[in-house]
């Protein structure tokens, strides 16, 4: 039985994706949802061995999304059909979930892109859940671009 919105099956949490008008449905793990500084190093040739630093940019690594392959998965096969020879940069969020559907934390991310989609091979011999993967690039969750 696939897991979906509605299964709280030995699951903690949950995370729900939307993009723009797609409901990509429910996904047992992320991974990328992190954030890191670049900074800027000046050192002043007559201060001794002191340095100053800066911000420099922003850098957030690409999402890796992951879950059981179910019938959300033909939702996603449709926003990747809609982005395949016309791709451009939409919003979307992530909702960190808890296991009675209640929002804990929610990430808004900007010019998200999709970059690779996958499932895992499939073997009839085995008793393997096949996972469906979706990997996301964009530009940040924080609001350090709002003036």
């Amino acid at each position: 039985m696939p897991l979906n919105v509605d299964s709280t099956l030995a699951l903690a949490n949950r995370f729900a994706v939307h993009i723009e008008s797609y409901d990509l449905g429910s996904w047992t793990q992320v991974q990328g949802l992190d954030v890191q500084w670049k900074m800027a190093e000046y050192r002043a040739g007559d201060a001794g061995n002191d340095r100053w630093f800066f911000p420099g940019f922003t850098e957030y690594t690409p999402i890796k999304l992951t879950r059981a392959a179910c019938s959300e998965s033909a939702v996603v096969r449709k926003w990747l059909s809609s982005n395949s020879f016309k791709m451009k940069a939409q919003t979307g969020n992530i909702v960190l979930m808890d296991p009675s559907n209640q929002p804990v934390v929610e990430w808004n991310l900007r010019r998200l892109i999709p970059v690779k989609w996958s499932i895992a091979g499939f073997e009839a011999g085995q008793s393997k859940v096949a996972l469906e993967t979706l990997e996301l690039q964009h530009l940040g969750f924080l609001d350090d671009d709002q003036a």
